[in-house]
């Protein structure tokens, strides 16, 4: 099983607990996110550090305010590393003001140009701003991967155009049918899961800071909703993940 991202570095344990109880859970490969080129580093330093880990690297548009030229650049050089295995997260985010529109729309137009460069696959955060990704997306030929998906407005263009969809913890909750409903609808190979750690523990953890070892809360409820087996759909969203970051198989 996979946790397709989380973010190691936001975690309060030592890297090292957190990826040995990750692995007691059955969760053998974790990509841990960099939102800031000096998240990225720590994320390469995660994943030479650990078999199980690999690196998504990007800037979050909640620091798109303050991101420089210079910023993208040394993501440009990092994402070189061969642990680097996409791009991201980044996106648009109208739902909190943490960054000017501009700044934010700029920044995505960099990192989709990063991805496809570098032929990666580019990681997606979208909040309040559905119609305004899907026109940034709309020249992006390369992967696409919608994280913590939570707006069922954009399933029918995303499974249209070919997109990875991953859910989080959220999708768990008592009151989130329409995620679960979403679930149902995106097709087997497109499936991913995630736990977007330390944030949204999934129902049967929830109130307690979130770690990798709890994907397989948010894969039993994607399984139950989609009436499979949990162990059968946690090994097809491996498979999704290792085809859709290139990861070794």
């Amino acid at each position: 099983m996979i946790d397709t991202h989380a973010h190691l570095d936001a975690l309060e344990d030592e890297p090292a607990d957190v990826v040995a109880r990750a692995r007691e859970a059955g969760v053998t490969r974790i990509l841990t996110v960099g939102t800031t080129p000096a998240g990225c580093r720590r994320a390469l330093e995660l994943a030479e550090q650990f078999d199980e880990v690999f690196a998504i690297l990007g800037i979050h548009p909640h620091e798109a305010g303050k991101t420089t030229e210079a910023h993208v650049a040394e993501v440009r050089e990092l994402l070189a590393h061969p642990r680097a295995v996409a791009v991201g997260e980044t996106g648009l985010d109208w739902f909190r003001d943490y960054a000017p529109p501009d700044a934010q729309k700029r920044l995505f137009a960099q990192q989709l140009t990063l991805a496809a460069e570098t032929q990666k696959p580019v990681v997606i955060h979208t909040r309040a701003a559905d119609a305004d990704t899907l026109a940034a997306l709309s020249g992006f030929s390369g992967r696409v991967v919608l994280h913590c998906f939570s707006s069922p407005h954009l399933l029918e263009p995303a499974l249209e155009r070919g997109w990875y969809v991953s859910f989080a913890g959220n999708a768990s909750f008592p009151k989130a049918v329409d995620l679960r409903l979403a679930a149902t609808q995106v097709p087997a190979d497109r499936i991913l899961a995630e736990t977007d750690s330390p944030y949204l523990a999934p129902q049967p953890v929830r109130g307690r800071r979130n770690e990798p070892a709890f994907v397989v809360h948010t894969v039993a409820a994607l399984a139950q909703a989609r009436g499979e087996d949990a162990d059968a759909l946690g090994r097809q969203i491996d498979r999704n993940a290792a085809e859709c970051f290139g990861l070794p198989a």
